[in-house]
């Protein structure tokens, strides 16, 4: 297993390796600034496409970071990365408003070390996601004052990980992932008072929190194949992710507006750069896919994730609830062997994904349900150009509560190379 020293020098060789500003967020939801931000449950562009779908199923064409058992399916050298963009119309029963946001979605490298026996693989992902922009107005207690909150959120935690996967019996293999987790989370709080003829009463304060982590994390997976004719296998997979306490720092101060980041400045320092932990709960996911071989294949799965034992870095409990995810996806090849046709070679996904999220608002669940659709269109022999839509809907208008409207697109590129561990004869 790996030590806390080298994950966390993998992790830093993989952050030199990008521009930190061209990584993008997948979360543009106001939903977000609750907890430590919106959790990824749904893997590369591919299982995007097919509802999340990756406990259970994969391809030697495609990197798989959601089960590493499931590494082992590669057998060629694959390296995958790819972009995303998300549009969300955000709607509070009375006006809405549209947000939106993209950017580097992720990278991923499988190596097969012994081709169909052992296999390893490294990247960089993101784990949460916090994107938000709200306003929020309210009467000042026993006065006619009316007081605006200005509420912005940006950041997440992001992981570069290591991850092996073993077949240790016929079609039974096993898969160990660590990660270096690393990330910051910016939020603020600004606050200005009106009277009734709109002019600013008293003077304008800003809340300035920023924590940053900087930790590992380990997840665990297993696959079986069951073979229930020549043609057809029946996959079963299960994965068992820990983060329990997340190590970082805080800084929080009150203070006027745009002085509350600098520590120097006037105002309440209420902690600077302190050392802390997030309690993050472990999450455990199971999975079952029927495939016809060069076919078609179709599967269920399920992840959950008990966040009423979520605290934040001031060891505060905040009113979450257990986040359940279930997806259902379906993928076909019209005809693998079609060298003459591109469109039959491709292969075409559709799924479905129902996540109860964490977060319950004025007695009521903020539910997310959505519809995806993908692709992977060969460009040669070997590569594939990935594609992935999501249209979704989450959260409700009642109680007072927000609906948004989202599309997300996923577009993708993996790069595959059966040569990489052949030694060359002809130059």
């Amino acid at each position: 297993m790996l030590s806390k020293k080298g994950l966390k020098t993998l992790g830093v060789i993989c952050t030199l390796l990008l521009f930190s500003k061209a990584y993008g967020q997948n979360s543009s939801s106001p939903y977000s600034a609750l907890g430590i931000g919106e959790f990824n449950y749904s893997g590369l562009t591919q299982n995007q496409g097919m509802g999340g779908l990756g406990i259970s199923y994969g391809t030697g064409w495609q990197a798989n970071v959601v089960n590493p058992a499931l590494t082992t399916r590669n057998t060629i050298f694959n390296f995958q990365v790819a972009f995303n963009y998300d549009r969300n119309n955000v709607d509070n029963g009375t006006e809405s408003s549209l947000v939106d946001g993209g950017g580097l979605s992720y990278i991923a490298i499988s190596l097969p070390i012994k081709s169909g026996k052992f296999t390893t693989g490294l990247g960089l992902g993101q784990v949460t996601s916090v994107n938000y922009r709200l306003q929020v107005k309210s009467e000042v207690d026993n006065s006619n004052l009316e007081a605006i909150n200005f509420l912005q959120g940006d950041g997440g935690i992001s992981e570069a990980y290591l991850n092996f996967g073993w077949l240790i019996a016929k079609n039974l293999s096993i898969g160990m992932q660590g990660s270096y987790l690393f990330g910051s989370t910016i939020r603020t709080n600004q606050l200005v008072i009106y009277d009734t003829e709109s002019k600013e009463v008293g003077n304008p304060s800003e809340y300035y929190e920023r924590l940053t982590v900087s930790d590992v994390g380990y997840k665990a997976g297993i696959h079986y194949q069951l073979k229930t004719s020549a043609k057809t296998n029946l996959h079963l997979g299960a994965i068992y992710q820990k983060f329990g306490d997340v190590n970082g720092t805080g800084f929080a101060k009150l203070a006027g507006i745009n002085q509350a980041s600098d520590p120097d400045s006037d105002g309440d320092l209420i902690a600077n750069n302190v050392k802390g932990s997030v309690y993050l709960p472990n999450r455990v996911g199971f999975g079952l896919t029927f495939e016809k071989m060069n076919k078609f294949a179709v599967g269920l799965e399920g992840q959950f994730q008990d966040f009423n034992d979520y605290r934040n870095f001031f060891g505060d409990p905040l009113n979450l609830q257990a986040s359940q995810k279930v997806g259902f996806g379906f993928q076909i090849v019209p005809d693998y062997l079609n060298f003459d046709n591109i469109l039959m070679r491709s292969t075409y996904r559709f799924g479905i994904e129902y996540l109860q999220t964490p977060y319950m608002l004025n007695n009521t669940n903020i539910n997310d349900l959505g519809i995806n659709l993908g692709t992977s269109i060969p460009v040669n022999n070997l590569s594939l150009l990935n594609l992935a839509v999501k249209v979704g809907r989450r959260g409700t208008l009642d109680n007072g509560l927000i609906r948004e409207s989202y599309v997300n697109f996923t577009l993708g590129f993996s790069l595959n190379d059966n040569s990489w561990f052949y030694k060359r004869v002809f130059e």
